[in-house]
């Protein structure tokens, strides 16, 4: 394809997401297979620039004065892909492919986009203008800063897998990616966020990863695994385990000593455990689904720790997703809080005395985090707040009350919160 069937494309995926509030991943897959022509590099050029402009969707309609998937694809383009406006021109007219030749106000916006520093700070940020007071909540004056590194790429994180083999050696194997060790957690590797307009190498396709050698998860996600502290030799159950990311940190850090049981209230999302599992050596898990209703029998007053990956608006995974803030609305938020107080409600039957409960979300929206652990504490006495992490490198990001706030500006990670809630007898 030429650059200007490619534009037109994304316009089109763009104006789709838009007019129908349709997932992105279902408009490029829907694009896609009306699209056969179109080669793996064709695709990943379009998706690129299309999750670019979703990152970034205010702040370019506000560049353009324009608020129309057109000009915010067209303005992606010069900002954020350094095209020159004669390229972008070119692309635009070239018939009979092109999305139509510039009109002379596109033209002048490109050439002289608006100055940002006269937006409000949610336009800045490129976040809904009805988050901006949770915003400031969080992050006080570096609102919108947050919110534009939370509109930036994600790089691509690993957790080596210490039951198969070492960083060192994890190193070694991924040498064609340019994987680079975190600076913070040991077994934690990154790689540079890919080229939003390339087609990236696959790390299914190298021999360490169906050694299960490594695990693609985010350093955030890392970090809040480690939360739970000492668990060898340990029960743990992983309430809220989903595809079972954190489940297998948790399992590697109890060097398959203790029980490490696996339940989600939604069974479908725990299919692919076992298999995943496997793969990585673990031995001490059971996953326990929700097809049979008495799957978490046997377990009251027994766990030390209790790991709640709460469901949540996933704020703090802009990045990866973005489309979700512009769908994101009051009605979900306040959904996520009642199902995260329902789940930390559960938790409390399994704890043993002195046992803890890991809370973690991928939010950085305080009515998700200080305020659930707040209502929490409120409804039950019997437990207390301990400090998340003592380990130096982490602590920075600890709050006032202990908790662990990460941020991409902040700890360059995914968005997250996370609590211990210990067990007081």
């Amino acid at each position: 394809m030429r650059d200007g069937g490619r534009l037109a494309a994304a316009i089109e995926i763009l104006t789709d997401v838009e007019t129908r509030h349709r997932p992105v991943k279902l408009a490029l897959k829907a694009w896609g297979e009306a699209s056969r022509f179109a080669g793996s590099k064709d695709r990943a050029w379009i998706s690129g620039l299309v999750l670019d402009v979703l990152r970034r969707r205010r702040s370019l309609a506000w560049r353009m004065g324009d608020d129309r998937p057109r000009a915010a694809a067209l303005c992606a383009l010069h900002v954020l892909w350094n095209w020159p406006v004669d390229r972008i021109a070119q692309a635009a007219a070239d018939t009979p492919h092109g999305p139509g030749a510039l009109t002379a106000a596109e033209r002048a916006a490109l050439v002289q986009p608006h100055d940002l520093a006269d937006a409000p700070a949610p336009v800045r940020g490129d976040y809904p203008d009805w988050l901006a007071g949770s915003f400031e909540r969080a992050f006080g004056a570096a609102a919108a800063l947050e919110g534009e590194m939370l509109a930036e790429r994600a790089p691509v994180d690993l957790r080596v897998n210490t039951l198969k083999t070492d960083a060192g050696q994890a190193l070694k194997a991924l040498a064609p990616f340019d994987a680079r060790p975190s600076g913070v957690s040991p077994n934690a590797l990154r790689m540079a966020a890919p080229e939003p307009s390339v087609r990236g190498q696959s790390l299914e396709a190298i021999p360490a990863f169906s050694k299960g050698w490594f695990e693609v998860q985010d350093l955030a996600s890392q970090i809040a695994a480690e939360a739970a502290g000492d668990i060898k030799g340990a029960q743990v159950l992983d309430l809220c385990a989903g595809g079972g990311g954190k489940t297998l940190a948790l399992a590697a850090a109890m060097a398959n000593t203790g029980q490490i049981y696996a339940y989600d209230s939604d069974g479908r999302r725990l299919a692919d455990t076992v298999r995943r599992a496997e793969r990585a050596g673990v031995r001490n898990l059971q996953v326990r689904s929700p097809v049979y209703p008495d799957a978490l029998k046997g377990l009251d007053g027994q766990m030390d720790v209790v790991f709640i990956d709460a469901p949540c608006t996933g704020t703090g995974a802009w990045r990866r997703h973005p489309d979700t803030k512009w769908r994101l609305k009051p009605a979900t938020l306040a959904q996520r809080q009642a199902d995260q107080d329902k789940v930390l409600d559960h938790a409390v039957q399994f704890l043993k005395a002195g046992g803890r409960i890991v809370y973690v979300t991928c939010s950085v929206l305080p009515e998700e985090d200080e305020d659930r652990v707040a209502a929490f504490l409120t409804r039950h006495s019997d437990f207390k707040a301990v400090p998340a992490t003592d380990d130096a490198r982490i602590a920075q990001h600890m709050t006032p009350d202990g908790y662990l706030r990460l941020s991409p500006y902040s700890s360059g990670t995914d968005g997250f919160f996370v609590a211990i809630l210990q067990r007081t007898n």
